[in-house]
């Protein structure tokens, strides 16, 4: 039987679960892919550290990048992480030395995936990511096979587990934001640093990854970001109260010839699919044509999910299909022409925390008349101990420039007490 020899560069978590579970499940990988996947190296930052795994001593390379020009290596696991650095420096070697390369890096892909395609398809090797994407949610194999047939006009869903399980954490166990991140902290569903979590980086890389996927595109950086750092505990209940959960969405639409990538919280309806996603689930909807709607969920992130994904990629290399990293030629990948959200009509929810006197609603409800946006519903929460008020207002569909204008309008009035909230609403 033919057999492929693997390097394994990264043994944090991942990489030692990976080749744990590669070594445990070799005859059946074997018997599937009709074809030996042999690790022959392994390199790490920290070779003495303690792990639950036994490597032999002849497997340790003495510098991770001559990985990509040792003879007897032809597949390359990149778990390094990052977009610059080791992890870039490892993979564009790596591919312009013909060894395939199989990575859970998403900040890598999301920013040189284009360069790396193309070297991939000039030396006629694999570059596989499945497992940057949603961990073991199979996404990215669907978009290239299984609705291969499909022209897709939007995608949408929850890719990011630890946003996903603060919000939903919030709601369900009636805690505020701090004290939800600790906890996530504690589970080991948030890192020490989780600011690419909350702040939408995690998700805006993804997208534009599936973006590209879907559309046939280049990636492309005009994305709307937004993360889940202003929501709070009152957002939560009032969305309960108004029939809606609060999600962190990300969404890519092709719409008149134009995509429009946006990721923001987002207020759904109880009733829907998306709104019964919690905890560290992901879950992504594809809306396609001839399909239909393709519902896909499931651990997001951690070592068993993402090396769920991994044995997907080097089973694809170990069959010896060699395949166009973005499913598409390098020379058959547009430049379709990517827009900002300004244009876009959204009903959204807005919350102004004010001064109870006299004159602030009118004054409000006269700046949202000014920027031709019509309310649909209005709700006061007066405070009178403290001499507050809290204005709920949800808009009928208005222009997003309107409503980022109102936003900024309103948080310079001198009745304003607290920073105002806008967050817009999903209710396909």
């Amino acid at each position: 039987m033919r057999k492929i020899n693997i390097a394994i560069i990264g043994l944090g978590n991942i990489g030692s679960y990976l080749y744990k579970y590669l070594n445990k499940n070799k005859k059946i990988l074997s018997k599937k892919n009709n074809c030996v996947p042999n690790i022959t190296y392994v390199s790490a930052k920290t070779k003495n550290k303690k792990r639950q795994i036994k490597i032999s001593k002849k497997k340790w390379l003495k510098n991770y990048m001559h990985a990509t020009t040792n003879k007897n290596i032809d597949l390359i696991v990149e778990l390094i992480g990052g977009s610059e650095g080791a992890a870039k420096k490892l993979v564009f070697s790596a591919l312009k030395n013909k060894k395939h390369v199989v990575t859970a890096n998403k900040a890598l892909i999301a920013k040189y995936g284009d360069q790396l395609a193309k070297i991939a398809e000039k030396n006629k090797v694999n570059l596989e990511f499945e497992a940057s994407v949603c961990g073991g949610v199979p996404i990215i194999r669907s978009l290239k096979e299984g609705l291969i047939a499909n022209k897709i006009s939007k995608i949408y869903g929850i890719f990011n587990g630890t946003s996903n399980y603060i919000l939903s954490s919030m709601d369900k166990l009636n805690k505020d934001f701090k004290e939800v991140l600790t906890d996530a902290q504690q589970l080991g569903y948030a890192e020490t640093n989780p600011s690419a979590d909350l702040n939408g980086n995690d998700v805006s890389a993804k997208l534009k990854i599936l973006t590209s996927l879907c559309f046939n595109s280049f990636l492309n950086n005009n994305i709307h970001v937004e993360g889940i750092l202003n929501i709070d505990k009152i957002d939560i209940d009032n969305a309960n109260k108004l029939g809606y959960k609060i999600k962190l969405l990300g969404f890519a639409e092709l719409i008149n010839k134009k995509i429009y990538q946006r990721v923001h919280p987002t207020l759904i309806k109880k009733s829907s699919y998306v709104a019964s996603i919690d905890g560290v689930l992901n879950a992504v909807i594809v809306n396609g044509n001839p399909v239909g709607q393709s519902v896909i969920q499931g651990e997001g992130a951690g070592p068993a999910a993402t090396t769920s994904a991994l044995i997907s990629d080097i089973s694809s290399i170990l069959r010896g299909n060699t395949k166009f990293p973005f499913s598409i030629s390098n020379s058959e990948r547009k430049k379709l022409s990517f827009a900002k959200i300004s244009d876009r009509f959204f009903s959204a929810y807005f919350r102004f925390e004010v001064l109870d006197k006299q004159g602030v609603l009118s004054n409000i409800t006269n700046i949202f008349s000014k920027n031709k946006v019509s309310i649909k519903r209005l709700i006061q929460n007066p405070n009178k101990n403290k001499g507050s008020s809290s204005i709920v207002i949800i808009t009928h569909n208005s222009k997003n420039s309107y409503l980022d204008k109102i936003l900024k309008t309103i948080n310079k009035k001198k009745y304003i007490l607290k920073e105002s909230k806008l967050i817009r609403i999903h209710d396909n």
